[in-house]
């Protein structure tokens, strides 16, 4: 598996996601939203849903976690989706040019990708 392949699976899973999710809460976790709803106030529960995915991906960016699963998977990094192109590509290997970057991502351009922190 490659970059092309990491940029199909996340444009898939995007498309399948929709606008809502349905997620089933077990008790722990009911309990820790409570406590994070009362103390935050957000208008809904879902705010803090969504600040959650984007603790979690920050966390798994910062710590490494992230790529250590693409690589694992994809075998190609966090940076390498982002850029469109394997460090062998930028360094102008085999298959320079080539890559997931060289189209639109989910009906944008390719700065869709780019996560600001």
């Amino acid at each position: 598996m490659g970059l092309d392949d990491l940029a199909g699976d996340v444009e898939t899973a995007y498309a399948e996601l929709g606008g809502e999710l349905a997620v089933e809460l077990d008790a722990e976790t009911r309990n820790e939203l409570a406590m994070l709803e009362s103390a935050y106030d957000p208008d809904d529960a879902d705010e803090l849903l969504r600040r959650a995915v984007h603790v979690l991906f920050q966390d798994a960016v910062e710590t490494g976690n992230l790529d250590f699963h693409l690589r694992s998977g994809y075998d190609v990094t966090y940076d390498e989706y982002l850029s469109g192109m394997t460090y062998d590509e930028m360094a102008g290997g085999a298959g320079a040019g080539a890559g997931a970057g060289s189209g639109d991502v989910f009906g944008g351009d390719d700065n869709a990708r780019r996560y600001q922190f």
